[in-house]
């Protein structure tokens, strides 16, 4: 074989299939001798079969009266241009599309058939309260629904769903057993919602574990423009016992901060009350916003389900962040939505490179997760892995694999981790659970 011949060989080996057939026809390697003459071609961009862009998608509300998360979609996209830039997945080009379900049934079975349509491999790091709604259609197509929120039990039962950390039973779950030792009578204000609805009884069970009694259960409207009345419902009930000090449990998502507009101001009628939440309802931004140290939430517990931000286990995040996103407002290091996109982007990256240089499609994506990958986190989550019976199949959260929590503090205005830190398993705390 002359020299020539093999060059010719070697260069079209290394093209994709469409530009292998291009380059065959009418002589178009006369202007690629060899390989160091590029032709277009970056090393490493492409590989393996089916060697086009690797397609996903991310969703979330945006501009809506209720919650509200743009920073999932603009960390994904984030996230892709810095993969790009750094070579792809395997050498195979990230494209992500975006879609706002407008917090509505309608827009998010909108949104899962438009990534039917598009033939996404997967929908990635997304929100929406309207499982019921989208499932069916990605089901429909087989498109695996990786990293969820956690914002409804049905993202914990599907067979298509691949959550990353513990969604809200987790937090109401590990939440309870923080107050059960601490607080007199407890009241929980949420939203009045098919979401909401799923609240009451995972709080309810972290009480009960240490012997506490069930939370009084307030209903709120989540696009309310005030929540005064509500507010004054809560500070009588945490104050029912004359002895104990009561707490109230704000879990209201985005519309935490109206809510504690007219909390401050009931509370100065009650100030033994205590405020504690979970991550999701508030966030360093929020706990600034309210006063700090001087605020309603000072020596609140809040759980979440990652370290705190500013643990070094998120410096790869936020170095993405700086370099592809920096002073995109939508984007808040501190966001546990922000954060949940990063984990499942980095679930799909393992999920891809597993695969090798095979065909990345919906179907291999989920076969993968299936077929027992075992998937570090560095550190932020235990290594992920969705077996087919998991511990709380038997309470019908069959796909909930992680139920590590995290507690946290409001000190002097800045949320830290409490007492020695570290995480709380609260598997055996959902196994109590009355989620039926």
């Amino acid at each position: 074989m002359t020299g020539r011949r093999r060059i010719r060989k070697t260069f079209l080996r290394f093209l994709p299939r469409p530009a292998r057939a291009t380059a065959l026809s009418a002589g178009a390697l006369v202007a690629c001798a060899s390989l160091a003459a590029g032709c277009g071609v970056v090393p490493g961009t492409t590989g393996g079969s089916g060697d086009g862009p690797i397609k996903v998608m991310t969703w979330a509300p945006d501009g809506t009266d209720a919650t509200n998360k743009p920073g999932m979609p603009a960390m994904a996209l984030a996230y892709a241009r810095w993969i790009n830039a750094h070579g792809g997945i395997n050498g195979r080009e990230l494209k992500v599309l975006t879609c706002n379900d407008h917090n509505d049934s309608v827009g998010a079975a909108r949104c899962a058939r438009r990534a039917a349509d598009e033939d996404v491999v997967a929908v990635v790091g997304s929100y929406s309260q309207f499982g019921d709604s989208y499932f069916a259609p990605l089901e429909g197509a087989g498109i695996p629904y990786i990293g969820g929120y956690g914002a409804t039990n049905e993202e914990f039962t599907r067979a298509y769903s691949y959550p990353v950390n513990g969604g809200q039973p987790a937090l109401l779950a590990g939440l309870g057993r923080a107050l059960a030792g601490s607080c007199g009578p407890v009241a929980l204000i949420r939203p009045d919602s098919i979401a909401g609805d799923e609240l009451p009884a995972v709080l309810d069970a972290g009480l009960k574990s240490g012997g506490h009694t069930e939370a009084d259960d307030l209903l709120a409207a989540e696009d309310a423009t005030e929540y005064g009345t509500t507010s004054d419902r809560a500070l009588k009930a945490a104050t029912a016992d004359p002895v104990k000090r009561g707490c109230v449990v704000p879990a209201l998502g985005d519309r935490n901060d109206t809510f504690m507009d007219s909390y401050r101001r009931a509370r100065e009628d009650y100030p033994a009350v205590r405020t504690a939440t979970v991550i999701g309802s508030v966030d360093q931004t929020t706990i600034n916003a309210t006063g700090g140290a001087s605020g309603p939430y000072e020596g609140a517990y809040i759980t979440g389900w990652y370290p705190v931000a500013s643990d070094a286990r998120w410096d790869p995040m936020k170095k993405v962040i700086n370099e592809e996103a920096f002073g995109d407002n939508r984007i808040d290091p501190a966001d546990a939505g922000v954060q949940t996109t990063w984990i499942a982007y980095t679930v799909l990256k393992a999920v891809v490179e597993k695969i090798g240089t095979g065909e990345v499609s919906a179907d291999t994506v989920r076969r993968t997760l299936d077929d027992g990958i075992k998937v570090p986190t560095g550190g932020l989550t235990p290594p992920l892995e969705w077996p087919r019976n998991a511990e709380l199949a038997a309470v019908g959260l069959t796909r909930l694999v992680n139920a590590d929590v995290t507690l946290q503090v409001v000190k002097g205005g800045r949320l830290v981790t409490a007492g020695k830190g570290g995480t709380v398993d609260v598997t055996g705390t959902l196994e109590k659970a009355d989620l039926g």
